[in-house]
């Protein structure tokens, strides 16, 4: 009976430790979510007044050439 008891209390350590992880990536990925969204993002117009070009005005096929 000692070697069940030994194995259940082995297997509750390696869900608790389990749980703990998965805990900690939630958080994680909450904290990066919410960094994420504190970055402005600029627009096409705060873009054109830098004079950077908008990639997406570019032509398709200039991209296309550059891959082998």
């Amino acid at each position: 009976m000692a070697g069940r008891s030994k194995t259940s209390f082995a297997k509750r350590q390696r869900e608790k430790k389990k749980a703990e992880r998965a805990s900690e990536k939630r958080e994680r990925r909450g904290q990066r979510e919410a960094s994420e969204e504190s970055h402005p993002v600029a627009s096409a117009d705060d873009l054109a007044a830098l004079g950077i070009e908008n990639p997406a005005d570019e032509p398709e096929g200039d991209a296309d050439s550059n891959r082998s």
